[in-house]
């Protein structure tokens, strides 16, 4: 029978075009098949990949999701040098960030349980500096206030490029499992719990940064505008910069409606605008393909 108190943890990974990486990580994940990988985003110009897992959430039994994503997270380490990454994509570790998201009956303080237990065995087995944010934390700390800290925003090489490691081995912020020092190799790893996230970019045809730049700010809720929206400008390719969209509410705020704003925007500045994407499944869309997953064992 299946049980409704299910959870969601999305995995961002700092590499997209070593195959070999990215099949250890996969078959890591499947040493835990209660645990399924739902649905896989690639993209190779930022150098960046998603992969979004459902399990049941355990209570006093194994964790099959916080098991399988410390497996791909060992492999990742085992496979990728941070130290020779690059992308268009900011990122402060080999695995970025991991989220849990509440899925059906599940709780966010359950969903929060979850990722402080991971981020306790990654921080001890793995000897990795991790961070917790949002439920997971405290103080509900949010996981962009982590990456101000660490100067996560702001490209470390021209054409906004990232690449390479963190520039310090001292920590601006002591991490709440793990060292105290970090390991160039592996960077940090930042691990949270919220309510579901959409994230939707925009391509916009257009070569000119600041321009771009003045657009997601005029998007995002910091800068005044859609409440909820956290949008920051990323070159995508050449010729095209996208405006790439956490959307916190996105029940209150959708993909189109930020779509709209960013054309209205765009307009002002005489820039095309492209149709924007998910990177993922909608919510239901992850709760169906999970449901369909578990009847097909069954």
């Amino acid at each position: 029978m299946l049980k409704s108190i299910v959870g969601c943890c999305k995995v961002y990974i700092s590499e997209s075009r070593n195959r070999t990486a990215l099949e250890s990580i996969e078959r890591a994940s499947k040493l835990f098949p209660l645990a399924p990988i739902i649905n896989k985003f690639e993209d190779v110009t930022y150098n960046r990949v998603g992969y979004t897992l459902v399990s049941e959430l355990g209570h006093s039994g194994p964790c099959h999701l916080a098991n399988s994503v410390l497996a791909m997270v060992k492999a990742a380490f085992d496979t990728i040098d941070f130290e020779v990454h690059s992308g268009t994509h900011p990122r402060l570790g080999v695995v970025d960030h991991i989220c849990f998201h509440p899925l059906l009956d599940a709780s966010l303080d359950q969903a929060a349980n979850a990722a402080r237990c991971l981020a306790t065995d990654m921080g001890s087995t793995l000897q990795v500096p991790t961070y917790l944010y949002g439920a997971a934390h405290e103080e509900g700390r949010t996981l962009d206030s982590i990456r101000r800290i660490f100067g996560y925003f702001k490209p470390n090489s021209s054409e906004n490029q990232w690449i390479g490691g963190l520039k310090s081995d001292t920590l601006p912020l002591n991490p709440d499992s793990g060292p105290s020092q970090v390991t160039p190799a592996k960077g940090v790893v930042v691990i949270g719990a919220t309510n579901w996230v959409d994230n939707y970019n925009v391509p916009l045809l257009s070569s000119d940064i600041s321009a771009v730049q003045r657009i997601a700010k005029r998007v995002s809720g910091r800068g005044g505008g859609l409440p909820s929206v956290q949008a920051m400008a990323l070159a995508h390719g050449e010729g095209v910069i996208e405006v790439a969209c956490n959307l916190l509410d996105p029940n209150k705020v959708g993909g189109e409606r930020v779509q709209q704003e960013v054309e209205n925007l765009a307009r002002e500045e005489g820039i095309s605008v492209e149709m924007g994407y998910y990177t993922d499944f909608s919510q239901d869309q992850i709760i169906s393909s999970y449901l369909e997953f578990f009847e097909e064992k069954i």
